[in-house]
């Protein structure tokens, strides 16, 4: 489904026929990829090429990590050359971690491998994505594993793989994932196999053990009543025990103390309690919501900051008229497609487009249980089992990837300011 063109540009905005022109995106995640290919895509559509208007993206490192693949076991596949997708469409690359950006200026600092340099900008989107929420809980830094980014998920997998020659201990082959949401329910439905591989041919003291911590009373709260049953059902299927209604208070190299003064043994705690977006949204002298995100208007323009767009886990969008956007690649992707489409709009002095999302699905995958597909808000469960595995794995392995050929003009189409219809059940 598209949406409705909305003539909304800006008077006065410079001409192409003036000094070239900075488009700066910051990030190279869904949105931050999209965004950039999108503005190259608008200008390609304006008659107007990189003489007159440059599209430069700023990564910390020169991938395309598809980061919501990062509890599988086999993640090969989830890491992409930024030049694969960008050169072909002319995007400029800097590798380099953003350090500052200053709104007033229009300028942002960025650190990489030549050192501290300055770049000035004349559209900046901000598409920084978000991080794993890390509580001062004790050891949590120095014990605890995660799958928040593609190098994480590889140590922890290797971590795994290590432990058959570990010192046996009490918790030699118990794993514990603390975090009972979307992308704690996925790693933890991946451990029993992963360590089941680990431990194939070596002797152990213990079976292995995956145990699912919580503070809510039921696990998955955020799919909702529906979706509960399947998901416990799958759960107990696949060999996870949930341990709801408690707390973390501390983390060590022998496993987790809970608040109750517990003590469960494990060599491996996996954090995924929560996300919070990039605290450089803190550098923006705007209000954030409670995740650290920027409130941008129906075009994804930061809202009280000039020349500033915002797309991803950084930016609170609205997605209907009772709904903002979630942390999730289902918003990111579409809101970096039209964020790219409205910076080099708005820079050209051009209509832009109101984003929204008509619909909202949720595919969760189960591991060896499948998986469960929701629709709507209050997620109502339409699928399960093979059916919505396999729209699970045709939205991992294809619908959520760029185009991979080198072809120019198949990954400007890709770029088109359009939001997908929901996935279909079973394909």
């Amino acid at each position: 489904m598209t949406t409705t063109d909305v003539a909304a540009g800006r008077a006065g905005a410079e001409s192409p026929e003036q000094a070239s022109k900075n488009i700066v995106v910051l990030g190279s995640g869904f949105a931050g990829l999209w965004s950039a290919i999108g503005a190259v895509r608008r200008l390609d559509e304006l008659g107007v090429g990189p003489d007159n208007v440059q599209v430069t993206a700023v990564s910390a490192a020169p991938f395309h990590d598809i980061r919501v693949r990062n509890y599988e076991a086999d993640i090969s596949a989830c890491r992409i050359p930024l030049g694969e997708v960008l050169d072909p469409v002319g995007v400029g690359q800097v590798t380099a971690e953003v350090r500052a950006i200053d709104t007033a200026a229009q300028r942002v600092t960025v650190a990489g491998h030549d050192g501290v340099t300055e770049l000035s900008y004349d559209r900046l989107v901000i598409a920084l994505g978000s991080r794993l929420a890390r509580p001062n809980v004790p050891g949590l830094l120095e014990f605890a594993f995660d799958v928040d980014t593609y190098d994480d998920a590889i140590r922890l997998n290797k971590h795994l793989e290590s432990l058959p020659g570990a010192p046996q201990t009490p918790g030699s082959s118990t794993v514990i994932v603390v975090g009972a949401g979307l992308t704690g329910i996925e790693a933890a439905c991946e451990m029993p196999g992963k360590l089941a591989a680990a431990f194939a041919g070596h002797d152990s003291t213990s079976a292995p053990r995956v145990l699912l911590i919580d503070h809510n009373a039921r696990v998955g709260s955020d799919m909702g009543e529906s979706a509960r049953p399947v998901i416990e059902k799958a759960l107990a299927d696949v060999g996870v025990k949930p341990v709801t209604g408690v707390r973390v208070s501390a983390v060590d190299a022998n496993g987790v103390t809970l608040d109750s003064g517990e003590v469960l043994p494990a060599s491996t705690v996996v954090w995924c309690a929560g996300m919070r977006a990039s605290p450089l949204t803190a550098q923006i002298p705007v209000e954030r919501d409670r995740l650290g995100r920027l409130p941008v208007d129906d075009y994804l323009r930061v809202i009280g900051i000039d020349n500033v767009f915002a797309a991803g886990d950084a930016a609170l969008a609205r997605m209907d008229d009772n709904h903002m956007s979630v942390m999730s690649c289902q918003h990111s992707r579409p809101m970096g497609r039209y964020a790219g489409y409205n910076v080099a709009s708005d820079l050209l002095g051009e209509p832009m487009m109101a984003l929204r999302i008509p619909w909202y699905v949720t595919v969760l995958d189960l591991g060896p249980a499948r998986a469960v597909y929701t629709e709507g808000w209050d997620r109502q469960v339409v699928a399960e089992g093979d059916e919505a595995k396999a729209t699970k794995q045709i939205i991992n392995t294809q619908r959520i990837y760029p185009p991979l050929t080198g072809d120019r003009a198949a990954i400007l189409a890709a770029a088109a300011p359009v939001v997908q219809t929901r996935p279909e059940h079973g394909h």
